[in-house]
């Protein structure tokens, strides 16, 4: 079924990136899933017999599955089972290493576990005690770890506010300088952190794999042709169907695409699905109230594309959601393309900010990390 095999690609990379080596894909197709199963019977005993075959040691769903699904599933295969969202959840905890990006991953991962208690202890037995009392030892258990769940999420919470509030410190000062905020977005393994680098000479971490960098990390850009520098910041990638619970954790991380004065939208133009992958950001700015901020549309990876195959400028304009906006064909990795990109950059600054065009002699700022 060629409709999920974009879907399953992206689910095995996510495996792999979380240190798994899938072995076997399998596709399901009902109108509605079960609400057992997900999947039906039928195909679960499928499913098992495969994993048997093949040693599997978990099995792995694309879409978000209910605690229920997820305990039933569990039962019916004998074996692990989760979903997209934990191996998504994995992988952020595996890559976090600022302060900040712990203590979201960590909320993200304690909302997600708090939905899942009842499947921790049905091992223990539900029986009823004597006259007035209900329930047993598996509800008490249940009961106990919902509360340090919850008080775990309250503290967790708090420690985000504090450091909530010393991004928006942040933000005043660099707005009492004027600066001109720059954010990169992108669907992730789009190659922004490698764009990042040849923007602005930074060493910051890229691979080509999903989710390389979860960390924003900030440098002072310096444009000739505006005569003046700019902040350029690095941002977490996104990804088709992030859950909810990550994009209201990573909120603080995500808001500095919202503040931001202009987007370079990082998408992977040698991906034959790069357009979905567009929609998709899209409707993460759109959730996080970045959408209304103008975008230029950096079409990175030129150096993977067949020569047959390349465009003809290596600027146009492309329609965006009914709105034309600046799009540019480049190579990170290559560095083609990057002088037009700042070029095309201090053009925008410039447009923006009603400043004179002219080239200036200034030494370039120095680099600076938050």
């Amino acid at each position: 079924m060629p409709h999920f095999d974009a879907g399953l690609e992206e689910l095995g990379l996510l495996a792999q990136t979380a240190g798994l080596q899938p072995v076997a894909r399998v596709t399901c197709k009902r109108k509605a899933p079960d609400a057992a199963l997900f999947i039906g019977k039928g195909k679960a005993d499928e499913i098992k017999e495969l994993a048997i075959q093949l040693g599997a040691a978990e099995v792995l769903f694309d879409q978000s599955l209910s605690p229920a699904q997820q305990r039933n599933l569990e039962r019916h295969l004998d074996l692990p089972v989760n979903d997209r969202t934990l191996l998504i959840l994995e992988i952020f905890g595996q890559r976090a290493r600022s302060h900040e990006g712990k203590l979201q991953v960590e909320l993200a991962r304690l909302q997600y576990v708090s939905t899942r208690l009842v499947r921790r202890w049905s091992h223990l037995e539900r029986q009823t005690g004597g006259a007035g009392v209900r329930g047993g030892p598996g509800e008490k258990q249940i009961e106990l770890d919902r509360r340090m769940i919850g008080d775990a999420i309250k503290r967790t919470r708090e420690r985000l506010e504090k450091v909530k509030k010393q991004r928006q410190t942040q933000r005043r000062q660099r707005d009492r300088r004027e600066t001109f905020n720059i954010s990169l977005v992108g669907y992730t393994n789009a190659g922004k952190s490698t764009l990042f680098n040849a923007l602005v000479k930074a060493r910051a971490y890229a691979a080509d794999q999903l989710f390389a960098t979860l960390d924003t990390t900030t440098r002072q850009l310096y444009l000739g042709e505006a005569g003046r520098s700019v902040s350029l910041s690095d941002t977490v990638g996104f990804i088709r169907d992030l859950p909810h619970g990550l994009i209201d954790a990573f909120r603080a991380t995500l808001q500095e695409a919202a503040d931001a004065d202009l987007l370079l939208h990082v998408v992977d133009a040698a991906n034959p699905d790069y357009p979905e992958q567009i929609v998709q950001v899209q409707s993460v700015l759109h959730e996080i109230g970045a959408d209304q901020v103008p975008q230029v549309l950096v079409f990175n990876k030129l150096d993977s594309i067949d020569e047959s195959h390349r465009p003809l400028k290596c600027s146009d304009m492309f329609e965006l959601e009914g709105v034309p906006v600046p799009r540019l064909f480049v190579s990170a990795k290559t560095s083609e393309g990057i002088t037009q990109l700042r070029q095309l950059l201090a053009q925008e600054l410039i447009q923006r900010n009603g400043l004179p065009a002219h080239l200036s002699d200034q030494p370039e700022a120095r680099e600076t990390v938050t």
